[in-house]
């Protein structure tokens, strides 16, 4: 029960639900089985995979100290200079000249590396190319809180990877039977910059791409939505509030009208459906009406088809608001803005699972974690588009550590975070490893990208 005589305190959310979710996890991992993993005779070389292993040992200090610079010193997006200016500093470090700046974003540096071609060591081996991995690197923080989804670790994640991968090949020269490009993409939180990298030429000559989540668990699927995201201005007519309001049209009730329609909707969403606005201006002194108002809206849904659908209802009621207070309005949404679902490749999966259960790991499979805290992630746009993985690493010893919190932050940076980036940084190296020297789990990432859909026009997507 609140109490009445303090109300200038929120009231504290009931922790029942997150508990429940954790005893159905638990309940469904039990009946689920372990997730599934690369056989022991596929992928790279066991006494390859060890010696990565000891690289990754020998790099410990680097990787860590990586992430805790990164911790120490969030930038939110397309701010990320001081994250952008460390990573360039190790790479050079180890021998490695990237290039920064690419594809006309300041923040984003590519480097790569390039071994013997042609020869695949495992079982099912062939002459086949194997061509080109990528890792992707996220850096940037969200305001007020830092690193609360854990960016920081993902960045030693791909980075240590990266540098493992290097480090590998000057003691095994048939380490490499391919090419592998560190791609660091910034700004996940506040835009779609690897949509707008893909457009620029990012993923042109590229074959797979992988890249890890900070997380509560270890998981190698989960729900990720897509992402229609709206700026819609309102515009109305100024007048005193008090002697004219009647010479006015005000865009603020435009603005009050679309939230609480978008409020309405929710009773006919999709379960997996999300809808999130805030009021970014909504005029400047209570004696004029507001002649212009803004809100920026979230759409999110689970599939490409129902987030079309759901984002064309929504406009819909935008515009009724339009209608309902004699305003005019605006809805701007860039055609680079828009994140779509992630389709995680099966294959990869299983090699990411062997990797993590040789570090003392043991990810869940899909569908043993609640759908409902799914979030959003511009690796979407991405993996539409090739073969591609994201599985969520675990950076704290809490399952209630929810990602965009303080708590999930103060994990980053802590001891669990620190073993998250070495064990992922582990991780993403074998995978890549794997992916280079099996031609016949090549073959599987691509028969499973196919049968899954293929390219998506993501580009074009909103404009069919």
């Amino acid at each position: 029960m609140r109490d009445l005589n303090d109300l200038t305190r929120p009231t504290i959310p009931s922790r029942a639900i997150q508990e429940r979710m954790a005893a159905e996890t638990e309940e469904r991992r039990t009946s689920a089985g372990p997730a599934e993993a690369l056989a022991d005779d596929a992928g790279a070389p066991a006494d390859l995979r060890a010696a990565l292993g000891e690289v990754v040992d020998e790099l410990a200090p680097q990787i860590i100290d990586l992430s805790h610079d990164i911790h120490d010193h969030p930038e939110t997006g397309y701010e990320e200079h001081h994250a952008v200016a460390t990573v360039a500093a190790l790479l050079r470090r180890r021998g490695i000249e990237p290039e920064v700046g690419v594809y006309g974003m300041d923040t984003a540096l590519r480097a790569e590396i390039s071994g013997t071609t042609g020869t695949d060591t495992a079982a099912g081996g062939s002459d086949e190319a194997p061509g080109t991995i990528a890792i992707l690197a996220e850096y940037d923080a969200l305001p007020g809180i830092g690193h609360g989804c854990g960016h920081n670790v993902m960045c030693a994640n791909s980075v240590g990877a990266f540098l493992a991968l290097t480090a590998l090949a000057e003691v095994r020269p048939n380490a490499l039977p391919g090419r592998v490009v560190l791609q660091t993409t910034p700004a996940e939180e506040n835009s779609t910059a690897k949509e707008v990298l893909a457009v620029r030429g990012m993923l042109d000559g590229v074959d797979a791409a992988i890249q890890t989540h900070s997380y509560a668990y270890d998981v190698t699927h989960q729900t990720w939505l897509g992402v229609r995201r709206m700026d819609v201005v309102f515009h109305g007519v100024p007048a005193h509030a008090a002697s004219q309001p009647f010479m006015g049209r005000n865009a603020l009730d435009a603005a009050t009208l679309a939230l609480t329609g978008i409020g309405l909707l929710r009773q006919q969403m999709l379960p997996m459906d999300r809808l999130h606005a805030i009021i970014t201006d909504g005029g400047q002194v209570a004696n004029i009406i507001p002649e212009r108002a803004r809100l920026s809206i979230m759409v999110r849904s689970k599939y490409l088809e129902t987030l079309k659908e759901i984002a064309e209802r929504v406009e819909e009621v935008i515009h009724g608001a339009a209608l309902m207070t004699g305003t005019g309005v605006e809805i701007l949404t860039s055609e680079d803005s828009n994140e779509v679902p992630v389709r995680d490749n099966g294959p990869l999966l299983t090699s990411w699972v062997r990797s993590q259960r040789e570090r003392g790991r043991d990810p869940l499979p899909a569908g043993v974690l609640p759908e409902t805290i799914a979030a959003g992630t511009d690796f979407g746009n991405v993996s539409q588009r090739v073969p591609g993985i994201h599985p969520l690493i675990k950076v704290t010893d809490r399952p209630d550590v929810a990602l965009h919190t303080r708590a999930m932050t103060e994990a980053a940076g802590a001891s669990t975070g620190d073993a998250a980036a070495l064990d992922g940084a582990y991780g993403l190296a074998a995978v890549a490893l794997d992916w280079l020297h099996d031609a016949e789990l090549r073959r599987s990432v691509r028969a499973d990208f196919e049968a899954t859909g293929g390219v998506i026009d993501v580009a074009g997507f909103w404009e069919e």
